[in-house]
């Protein structure tokens, strides 16, 4: 009797193990079936029983296609069926998408991040006008949040100035003109508002420890 035991590491690898054994030996009958009308009636029972397992998007055209992919699939793409979608390939299915491509920038003012340069030449981009030159000091105040970020102490905006004319390539330059940007206090004073502050109606919950 123990010589009898079947172990799934004897078994035949399942193609998708999310449907079980049970419906790829539904779908491996389906292929041997002779009977065109008969193989046809028996691959739409095979897909109404996969729509069971999700009832919610049983009735979702995009789902009923993946259903019938997803037969095609477990049938190693050797099921001869009227689908209602297309029939997929095997080479279309072996197909492997192209690498993504990280950012290979090294910035001269890494505190900055990459955002604030895409930020820079999305502005240059822009024709002058009132909404360009709001776009500009907005970058300027974000970069001076970035700037107290990373260094946590005071910063002039001349210093703020000098980085945005050399990371616009000398296209920004608003040392001309005279208006400041937002005080190191209020971009500080709204950093500690973001975060979040301690209840003291934790006291109790489990979350201090109790002195003795």
């Amino acid at each position: 009797m123990i010589d009898a035991i079947e172990y799934n590491t004897e078994r035949e690898k399942l193609i998708i193990p999310e449907y079980g054994r049970h419906i790829q030996k539904m779908v491996n009958h389906c292929k041997s079936i002779a009977d065109d009308a008969e193989r046809n009636k028996v691959a739409q029972s095979i897909i109404g029983v996969m729509g069971n397992l999700n009832p919610h998007l049983r009735d979702v055209p995009d789902f009923q296609h993946k259903l019938w992919d997803q037969l095609f699939i477990m049938a190693d793409f050797d099921l001869d069926v009227e689908s209602p979608y297309p029939t997929p390939s095997k080479e279309l299915y072996a197909q492997r998408p192209e690498p993504l491509r990280y950012p290979q920038n090294h910035p001269k003012y890494r505190f900055y991040g990459n955002n604030i340069k895409r930020m820079i030449d999305v502005c240059n981009s822009w024709e002058e006008g009132d909404l360009k030159q709001a776009l500009k000091f907005s970058i300027a105040n974000h970069m001076k949040k970035s700037y107290l970020n990373w260094n946590k102490d005071t910063v002039e905006d001349e210093v703020i100035f000098k980085h945005l004319y050399e990371l616009s390539d000398g296209n920004i330059n608003l040392a001309r003109f005279e208006e400041d940007l937002s005080s190191s206090s209020d971009l500080l004073r709204s950093k500690q508002k973001q975060r979040p502050k301690n209840n003291r109606n934790n006291k109790g919950k489990g979350y201090s420890k109790k002195r003795y």
